[in-house]
């Protein structure tokens, strides 16, 4: 009878353990998550309504968002204290997509971006963002935040210019406004950002941005109808907000794009788990022992993106700063973060005519706020004082965000912080000349007594010993076995390798080469302490057959000295 394959099993086993759990309810302390979820709530309110706008979706689908995503990740998601919706660094790959296909191409990208964070849920690819280098993290974040505050500048400015490119964008802004300058839509903004920022260093996760927003909309409609209601008499609006949820439905796909639109999708599913999972690892710094689970996180994800699109919403991922909030102040268990939806969902059912009189440029000051926290100057200078590379990766990743795409940043950022280890790491490896004596000692019988002086002085002329430390890779191979290769007026040479950490081809390669130019010379090479699996790989690559002779391979240092001490005296006296 055939066996029956395991991977079905597998694979439901490993999907049940992603699945939601009822102790992630039972740790809940209600009254505290309460609190957090409302808290959450009255900051996310702005913030929900600023990213939908400047998405150029609309502010009604960033709120949307914040419903049905923070719902569905809370339920989902692999963390207890994580709060999801819109973020700023969603909001920078989304412009180019709603300039290039509409909202409609902003919710299939969306819908397509959640089935792929599936899929890398179930693949148990969430561990991998260990691996990104801090400095790759800090200007990937510093990044973020400039382009933030630039794609606010015609809001601030009271302007209506538009560009994909943010630098062009705030450009043109500047321009617009010198042309025909709005100076309260100016003073709105700028009197936004100074309340949020001198209010979070009185009171920390106080929802200053809020009570901000609040005071620029009742003097920004008591200013328009002391104007008799001219909408000229005021700063520019949100407008309508939908009164509640709409119906969900699938969005209409543009097959003639469906290739671009994959290639989006594919850039905000990988922010998507980038920024969530970054966000999870923070919220565990935050608390005493919570520790997130990555995959599970990627599926609650996965989903909350799935379900937005098919409200209206935009793509989502987890925010740092309103998770930083919930957390402070005193959320428990995923039942904050469920709350967090609950009341936005309140607000919008019986608000909806009050928000809609928000004025854009208020907006833009909580979004330039929100930039200017996202910056730790403290942690930026520690890594700048560290080393040169981690400071450079910084710069580099931090100006490849603004210049490029974000997903194409983190890859720059990689590949520089990828060059700056590889030179530290080849900076270690050393060619040492090392005792005759004292390498015949080390761990094996020898007797200095046995040699004459005259002996001892005409062997050290012609036998040099030399020992290899650190790796012998590409980055750092050719730096001393090239130097090596000149060694002259010595008859055997032996190369101690125990110390070696690893080999590459290119090591091997440019062994064999110095090999072959000491052996033509007549100077015979000797190999001693070859590990195992590095011996595997120079036979390979035919580095043992350079040796004159298949015997000058030992595995210990003693006994290849004491071979080219023979060696040296054999041919001296013949």
């Amino acid at each position: 009878m055939a066996r029956r394959s395991p991977v079905p099993g597998a694979v439901s086993l490993g999907a049940a353990r992603l699945l939601p759990r009822r102790d992630d309810w039972t740790r809940s302390r209600p009254a505290r998550d309460l609190t957090a979820g409302v808290m959450v709530a009255l900051v996310a309110l702005p913030l929900a309504l600023g990213f939908g706008a400047s998405s150029g979706v609309g502010a009604g689908a960033g709120v949307v968002t914040a419903i049905v995503a923070g719902a569905v990740a809370a339920v989902f998601g692999g963390s207890h204290v994580q709060v999801s919706g819109p973020t700023g660094a969603m909001t920078v790959v989304l412009v180019p997509i709603v300039a290039d296909h509409g909202p409609d191409g902003v919710l299939v990208v969306g819908l397509l971006a959640g089935l792929l964070l599936l899929g890398l849920a179930l693949s148990g690819a969430g561990r991998a963002v260990r691996y990104i280098p801090v400095p790759v993290i800090e200007g990937f974040t510093v990044g973020i935040a400039a382009i933030i505050a630039l794609q606010q500048l015609p809001s601030a400015l009271g302007v209506d210019v538009h560009a994909e490119k943010v630098l062009v964008l705030a450009v043109e802004a500047g321009r617009a406004w010198l042309e025909e300058p709005h100076p309260g839509a100016v003073a709105c903004t700028a009197a936004v950002v100074a309340v949020i920022l001198l209010g979070a260093r009185v009171r920390p996760g106080f929802p200053f941005a809020l009570l901000a927003v609040a005071g620029a909309t009742v003097l920004n409609v008591v200013v328009r109808d002391a104007g008799d209601g001219d909408p000229g008499g005021g700063l520019a609006t949100i407008g309508h907000l939908p009164s509640g949820l709409p119906a969900p439905h699938l969005p209409a796909v543009p097959w003639a794009h469906l290739d671009s639109l994959l290639l989006a999708a594919v850039a905000v599913a990988a922010l998507g788990a980038l920024e969530s999972l970054l966000s999870a690892s923070v919220a565990d710094a935050m608390t005493v022992g919570e520790r997130h689970e990555p995959d599970r996180e990627l599926l609650g994800q996965g989903l909350a993106n799935v379900a937005s699109p098919l409200f209206g919403g935009l793509p989502a991922t987890a925010a740092i700063a309103r998770t930083a909030v919930n957390v402070r102040a005193g959320a428990t268990s995923r039942l904050a973060a469920l709350v967090h939806a609950l009341v936005l969902l309140a607000v919008v059912l019986v608000g909806a005519r009050w928000v809609a009189e928000i004025p854009m440029a208020a907006l833009a000051g909580v979004l330039v706020a929100t930039a200017v926290q996202m910056v730790r100057v403290s942690s930026l200078s520690a890594l700048v004082r560290s080393t040169r590379g981690d400071a450079a990766t910084l710069v580099v990743t931090a100006v490849a965000t603004v210049a490029l795409d974000l997903v194409a940043a983190v890859l720059v950022g990689l590949v520089a912080a990828g060059f700056f280890a590889l030179r530290q790491t080849a900076r270690t490896a050393r060619l040492e000349e090392i005792s005759l004596d004292d390498a015949a000692d080390r761990g094996g019988p020898g007797d200095r007594s046995d040699h004459l002086e005259e002996e001892r002085r005409l062997l050290d002329e012609q036998v040099v010993a030399y020992r290899i430390d650190g790796p012998l890779f590409f980055a750092a191979a050719h730096d001393f076995l090239l130097e090596l290769a000149e060694v002259s007026r010595v008859r055997v040479v032996v190369l101690r390798m125990s110390h070696v950490t690893t080999i590459d081809a290119t090591g091997a390669h440019v062994l064999a080469d110095v090999i072959g130019r000491l052996e033509r010379r007549g100077v015979t090479v000797l190999l001693s302490g070859v590990r195992p699996q590095h011996r595997a790989v120079l036979e390979q690559l035919g580095v043992l057959d350079g040796l004159a002779h298949e015997r000058h391979l030992f595995a210990t240092t003693p006994e290849a000295i004491a071979h080219a001490r023979d060696h040296a005296a054999r041919t001296a006296h013949g």
